[in-house]
């Protein structure tokens, strides 16, 4: 004995659990106090992925984080312009007089889902290649009719939608990078062909848009000049929209802009365009998604970069694209869409998989980046504001920057999470939330609902890897 006092056990504990919440509630349950760290193992301890993201985040981190901040300087930066609608044929790259463009990554006919067969069925009708009893599959097993992904055509179409070579499209340049992006017209909600509907009246719509609306629409944008799209979409989210699943305001503003030109075109369908742009509420969805491609094709092809700058499905695959692999695409099964609701008589069981190029809008702030923007959304992502503010705040945990241009009212006007991170997405196991609708899986009677869907975390892994395979 060295004549110290005897140690002093303490009387009060502090626990900082990392791990099984379960010893933290024990801790609790003897009336100490404990804080429990959300950790988990990075990957899911998977060694192949553990190994590519320590390279990435380890001696090739330098490297990596310049061409990030490269790519998000440039989504960052972007100005996206409407400025014209035209045929599809006349200015779509690559479109050829036989062609048909549908959303979401390459498919054969065999492979595709039943509305986005509808929705082409409805499409090869308009363009009068077929009569209404036609049969669409020889078409195509002929050759007559071909099919392809509209993205590799630099055009994005949402949910179902298809478009013939006739078809008006929206034309939004973004001068800083020189890109041109384009979209089709949205076809308003009901009974429409973006919504796996082919029935006679779907089918009229087609034409109505074609042959009355976008004339109009064109004639009344060539007075206005060009429309900048994002600044529209900025006050949008300060009036409840989050741009992908709600637009509703935005909508409104560019009627607003556009009034004074529409009055000023001379046209004897223009009380019938008038009236179809008034009940479609939904039609600065396309404007926006339009934009969002224009601004991301800017950072198409910068090495190194591990930001996502694409992102589809077409409701039999998902698919996305990374900024550091080119023109790869990774692809994995199309995800169910979740926190759903339905219209009354519909189900999960009826239910489509996740479909659309829209998607694209989570990729520049948009969509569930923004959530906590839209109240309006907030019963789809467990029913309080809170709610919608947290599926915000895990995108935060997922992207690399904040964006300088949609500022979150709810979230002290701080930007929305902008450029995710396919290495952030592994190692936190955490998908993207995509705002979405969702479709009758068999039958046609098109939209039966809205909810929430989940990226697949195997295009993430797929990009990772193939990320680190391009350094060695």
């Amino acid at each position: 004995m060295d004549g110290s006092p005897p140690a002093q056990l303490p009387t009060e504990v502090k626990v900082v659990n990392v791990g099984l919440p379960l010893f933290g509630d024990s801790v609790r349950s003897q009336g100490g106090e404990a804080v429990d760290v959300d950790w988990r193992i990075p990957a899911d301890g998977r060694p192949e992925l553990v190994a590519a993201l320590t390279r990435l985040a380890g001696p090739l981190y330098d490297v990596v984080s310049a061409a990030n901040e490269e790519v998000l300087r440039r989504i960052g930066g972007g100005t996206p312009m409407l400025v014209s609608i035209a045929r599809c044929i006349d200015v779509v790259p690559g479109m050829t007089p036989h062609t048909v463009l549908h959303c979401g990554p390459a498919l054969e006919w065999p492979d595709m889902c039943d509305p986005l067969r509808r929705s082409i069925r409805a499409t090869v009708i308009a363009e009068a290649w077929a009569g209404a009893d036609g049969d669409v599959s020889e078409l195509i097993a002929s050759g007559s009719v071909r099919l392809a992904p509209a993205n590799t055509h630099d055009t994005v179409l949402p949910m179902a939608t298809a478009i013939g070579p006739t078809a008006p499209v929206l034309v939004v340049d973004d001068d800083a990078s020189s890109t041109r992006a384009f979209s089709a017209v949205n076809q308003g909600s009901g009974r429409a062909p973006w919504f796996g509907v082919d029935s006679p009246d779907a089918i009229e719509r087609l034409t109505t848009i074609r042959d009355a609306v976008a004339p109009v629409l064109a004639a009344a944008l060539e007075l206005s000049g060009p429309i900048d799209v994002f600044a529209l979409a900025a006050q949008g989210l300060q009036m409840g929209d989050e741009m992908h699943m709600r637009s509703q305001a935005t909508t409104n503003l560019l009627w607003r802009t556009l009034l004074p030109h529409l009055l000023g075109v001379e046209s004897g369908r223009r009380i019938e365009a008038a009236r179809f742009l008034s009940g479609n509420h939904l039609f600065f969805l396309n404007v926006a998604m339009a934009g969002a491609k224009a601004v991301l094709m800017s950072a198409y092809d910068v090495p190194g970069s591990s930001i996502v700058v694409g992102m589809s499905r077409n409701g039999t695959t998902f698919g996305i694209r990374l900024a550091g692999t080119g023109d790869k695409e990774f692809l994995a099964p199309a995800p169910k869409v979740g926190s759903a609701l339905y219209h009354p008589g519909y189900s999960e069981e009826m239910a489509a998989l996740d479909i659309g190029d829209s998607a694209v809008l989570e990729l520049v702030g948009l969509g569930g980046a923004a959530a906590a923007a839209s109240p309006a959304v907030a019963a789809f992502l467990g029913g309080s504001v809170a709610d919608a503010v947290g599926t915000t705040e895990a995108m935060d945990l997922i992207c690399l920057g904040r964006s300088g241009r949609f500022s979150l009212p709810l979230l002290d006007h701080r930007g929305s999470p902008l450029g995710i991170d396919t290495c952030a997405v592994v190692e936190t196991q955490t998908a993207p939330a995509i705002n979405t609708g969702i479709l009758h899986a068999t039958d046609g009677t098109g939209q039966i609902g809205a909810g929430i869907a989940r990226a697949p975390l195997e295009c993430f892994e797929s990009g990772v890897l193939a990320l680190d395979r391009s350094f060695r």
